[in-house]
């Protein structure tokens, strides 16, 4: 299916997502979310910040993505807003987790400290004015999980919100930016699981393997019974 390029880029910062849908995607709550968004006097936010009741964009929920990565692997918060207000004036961006020079321009900041001190062997030193640290399995695990556009001007265009393993995938150039395998949104999956339908049936009816529906079922949270009766397939 053919996408028109600037049909989707104008929708990257358009409110789309339910916090609590973002949070679930990203392994968090609704309440760090909020946190992670509010300014404490001079203290940078972890995210861009948005209107208390507004939903959040396909760009901040990268930028959730990326931050709770960091998180689950143990870096502070002081870490994440230092390293995102460097990356932030350096490159003039608003949001520079959910960006490619995050990726690229970010091989240029980081130096691998093995050769300057084999006290932090397994660290790399993030270059800014702090002289952060970040350890090399967070940058390697975000590189597997987010991927990027190849132009210049690239962008992260596809989380595999469900872990590298799995099929489900959120891009803003697919389904509208829905959680989706193959293009069709786990919610629609969910939708017909809900109304009585087996595996095989839903997987026949959207060309997909059933093993496949399965993933996305639990994506969603519905505990599957594999034995429950197909109505249409035989």
């Amino acid at each position: 299916m053919t996408v028109h390029t600037e049909f989707w880029k104008q929708r990257l910062n358009v409110p789309a997502y339910r916090v609590k849908d973002a949070a679930r995607y990203a392994g968090t709550s609704p309440q760090t979310v909020g946190n992670w968004q509010k300014l404490r006097g001079n203290t940078p936010t972890v995210i861009s910040q948005r209107d208390p009741h507004a939903l959040l964009s396909y760009m901040q929920i990268i930028e959730l993505g990326v931050v709770a990565a960091m998180r689950k692997a143990g870096v502070s918060l002081k870490e994440i807003r230092d390293a995102r207000d460097y990356l932030a004036r350096e490159f003039g961006s608003q949001q520079p987790f959910a960006e490619y020079r995050f990726k690229t321009d970010g091989k240029q900041l980081v130096l691998n400290s093995e050769d300057l001190d084999p006290a932090v062997k397994n660290k790399l030193i993030i270059v800014s004015e702090a002289g952060q640290y970040a350890w090399k399995e967070i940058l390697q695990q975000l590189l597997r999980e987010f991927e990027y556009a190849s132009d210049d001007k690239g962008l992260v265009i596809r989380w595999r919100v469900a872990g590298v393993e799995e099929p489900i995938s959120i891009d803003p150039r697919v389904a509208f930016g829905e959680p989706q395998v193959s293009g069709v949104p786990t919610w629609l999956l969910r939708e017909r699981w809900a109304s009585g339908e087996g595996l095989k049936d839903i997987a026949e009816d959207f060309s997909l393997e059933p093993h496949v529906v399965s993933s996305a079922l639990r994506f969603e949270g519905v505990g599957i019974d594999p034995d429950r009766p197909n109505q249409w397939v035989n």
